[in-house]
């Protein structure tokens, strides 16, 4: 890390750690809503649940966190791309600075942590680049001031898939070499955008939480949408759509992060089931001071899954 980026991550060191914080850290909230000891195993393919279903919003607005302007980051620029509904939301995204060569670059799109996005997710992404991948951070809708609607886990999946579509038509990128990875809320949006589509050559979910009726039992005052239709819960739950993973899959958290283990357990087991390609593994550490490290496990696994 240069003197700049250093400086750049400490000076964005609280957006860091509010904005890379996620499920089951803070004290439990008191919430009206059933959550199921185990929720079920939903044999319908995602993808297709996805395309019947659509979430009941009872209040919109914005994403909840405090943001930043999305001026472009050190070492990267500021590119737009177009989500929702015949398009309508044009929302920011950051990509590596990078030169073509005679042979395309695999791409990473790594979705960031928390419900706005930062330089300090930015700063923490180096690895990838120095691997030789060109790295795509969308924002997604209603976040940092920008259109659309927060929805919590949903909706956002549609973006995850516009950005996605962006990345791999930049020059340069080679579009049969696209990952997915994210952090946190990122890392669960990374479980359901890999369950949606057939984009990406192998998933890596970092700390993410692959059951909703847990996460907003923990966070209720981000729900959006009818909670008293449990069905809501399940189509924001990787844990219900297991089977539907479409790509290789690594599934990683902190040692200190205890609580993931019987999720990360009982999804790669209902995953398996259905024939999907899954790993779980620990990192020491806790949901912050884990994350280089895993980020590294995921190039690691990125470059095996593309031998």
């Amino acid at each position: 890390m240069t003197s700049d980026e250093g400086n750049a991550f400490f000076r964005h060191r609280r957006m860091v750690l509010a904005g890379l914080a996620g499920a089951l850290v803070l004290p439990g909230i008191a919430s009206a809503f059933e959550v199921p000891q185990v929720p079920r195993l939903i044999d319908h393919d995602y993808a297709k649940a996805r395309k019947r279903f659509r979430t009941k919003l009872l209040q919109k607005g914005p994403a909840p966190d405090k943001y930043e302007p999305l001026d472009a980051p050190p070492q990267g620029e500021k590119i737009l791309y177009r989500s929702g509904y015949g398009g309508e939301l044009e929302l920011v995204a950051w990509v590596s600075r990078y030169k073509r060569g005679g042979k395309p670059k695999p791409g990473v799109l790594f979705l960031h942590g928390g419900n706005a996005m930062g330089l300090g997710h930015w700063v923490l992404l180096k690895a990838y680049v120095d691997a030789g991948f060109v790295v795509m951070m969308p924002s997604l809708r209603g976040e940092n001031g920008q259109m659309g609607n927060f929805s919590g886990f949903y909706d956002e999946v549609d973006d995850v898939l516009s950005a996605a579509d962006r990345l791999r038509h930049l020059p340069g990128v080679d579009a049969d070499r696209l990952f997915i990875a994210g952090h946190s809320i990122g890392g669960t949006l990374t479980m359901l955008a890999a369950m949606s589509s057939h984009k990406f050559r192998a998933a890596a979910p970092i700390s993410g939480n692959p059951d909703a009726f847990r996460f907003f039992n923990r966070y209720p005052q981000d729900i959006r949408f009818d909670d008293s239709n449990a069905h809501e819960f399940e189509v924001r739950s990787a844990l219900c759509y297991a089977k539907s993973f479409k790509c290789p899959v690594r599934v990683v958290h902190g040692t200190e992060e205890a609580h993931f283990n019987d999720r990360a357990g009982l999804l790669a087991s209902r995953a398996r089931s259905g024939g999907v390609r899954i790993e779980t593994d620990t990192v020491t550490g806790n949901h912050t001071s884990a994350l280089p490290a895993e980020i590294e496990q995921s190039i690691r696994f990125f470059h095996g899954v593309a031998a």
